[in-house]
């Protein structure tokens, strides 16, 4: 009980607007995984939907944001590394489904 005790005190003194942003991005970026799960369960198979790479730039953001004010290399370079990657998957999607469109367009006349 004092170990939760002292913990919980730790906690209260550290918990400041910072932390609450780095959270609300730590939760961002958690949401996608969920988002993932219930959408796999729907269609039935494992697969990811697009909204999975913008929670996770919007999460990655938001916690590289966190890093680079609590100053965390190794924090700042697995965000920054992991935020290139989403936006390329969502650059790819975006390329493909513009070639798609325009593949299934009717021709000018």
């Amino acid at each position: 009980m004092e170990f939760l005790t002292a913990l919980s005190q730790r906690i209260a003194e550290h918990l400041t607007w910072w932390a609450v942003l780095g959270l609300f991005g730590q939760s961002m970026f958690f949401s996608r995984f969920l988002l993932q799960w219930l959408h796999s369960e729907r269609v039935g198979r494992s697969e990811i939907p697009v909204a999975f790479w913008f929670f996770s730039v919007a999460g990655g953001l938001v916690t590289l944001f966190y890093a680079v004010h609590i100053a965390d290399l190794v924090f700042i370079i697995g965000q920054a590394t992991g935020l290139v990657v989403y936006s390329r998957n969502i650059y790819l999607i975006v390329r493909e489904r513009r070639m798609l469109a325009q593949n299934s367009a009717p021709p000018l006349a």
